[in-house]
């Protein structure tokens, strides 16, 4: 609890400053999100009504005092309204949000079934074809940008072959392209991570003490070394389920999938600030809340951990 407690007044003060340098640069950004909102370009607007509109919108008054009603409102959980729609922020983020988080988990999902079978084989074949085979994957997974697999991805299945779409969310068709381009690219990461640690773990001591014991092998393996193997994966799966929610943007735009990802590339180019501030803090707000499970974790895997926690007690 302790822990928690420290993480909980990190989080505050880790939000706070991101919520003021997020705030400094996107003003400092070039564009006028007023053009946006009186659509200047087609509609003829005369002075006093970008005046007026800005006055409303607080962008005449000097930006610490901007930053300040931002903050104040904050605290009271109202991080605004968007200039487009006009809905509050965290309806705009919360309707947006369960479709980023699908691809997510979809995307993690062919992760798993492609990097934990060809790691483990990998490292109890050292050497053997099936470890040649996931270092191929793994150089081409790492050499090729996840863009580039989805337009080849577009091109051969709904271009070519016409078996899935490549645009929009509907049905579970949808997210067969989007999740097979991220989860590739992320599986090349995990097969060499996931290899090298079996490798580390299983020429352990305790490890030879298992053996000694007489245990047998599939006990050693699964029930020791893949369970201490996991902790470096583990931590490198949490900055990689942080990255694919708020990394997934790309490969929103590009498939056209109206997640959160799709949303912020809109606001960006129409100058739509709460939007823009609202993304950032909620990505900063789950990627930390990642992080503290992570280490929370690895009291659960590495029992070393909980008797060194209790020793200094």
């Amino acid at each position: 609890m302790k822990q928690i407690g420290k993480r909980m007044l990190e989080l505050v003060l880790f939000l706070l400053l991101l919520s003021f340098i997020s705030f400094v640069f996107m003003k400092a950004a070039p564009g006028d999100p007023v053009r946006y909102i009186l659509n200047i370009d087609d509609v003829a607007i005369s002075d006093e009504q970008i005046e007026e509109l800005r006055d409303e919108l607080g962008f005449n008054k000097p930006i610490y005092i901007q930053y300040w009603n931002w903050l104040i409102r904050f605290f009271q959980f109202d991080l605004g309204y968007s200039y487009m729609t006009s809905q509050p922020v965290l309806d705009e983020l919360a309707r947006k949000f369960p479709a980023t988080l699908t691809l997510t988990i979809t995307s993690l999902i062919v992760m798993t079934l492609i990097a934990v079978p060809i790691g483990t084989l990998a490292a109890l074949y050292k050497n053997k074809w099936i470890d040649h085979v996931s270092r191929v994957i793994a150089l081409i997974g790492a050499s090729v940008p996840s863009f580039w697999l989805g337009l080849l991805f577009i091109q051969f299945f709904s271009v070519r072959l016409g078996w899935l779409p490549s645009m929009g969310k509907g049905t579970f068709l949808h997210l067969i392209l989007p999740s097979l381009t991220l989860g590739l690219a992320l599986s090349a990461v995990y097969i060499r991570l996931l290899r090298s640690s079996l490798l580390e773990t299983l020429g352990q001591d305790f490890i030879r003490s298992a053996k000694a014991r007489g245990l047998s092998r599939k006990r050693i393996f699964f029930f020791h070394a893949f369970r201490h193997s996991l902790m470096p994966v583990i931590t490198i799966f949490g900055i990689s389920l942080g990255s694919l929610l708020g990394g997934t943007v790309i490969i929103e735009v590009l498939f056209a999938y109206p997640g959160v990802g799709k949303l912020v590339v809109e606001a960006i180019v129409r100058r739509d600030y709460p939007i823009i501030q609202g993304y950032i803090l909620f990505m900063g707000l789950f990627i930390v809340i990642i992080n503290l499970l992570v280490d929370l974790s690895y009291r659960f895997l590495n029992p070393e951990l909980r008797l060194k926690e209790v020793e200094r007690r």
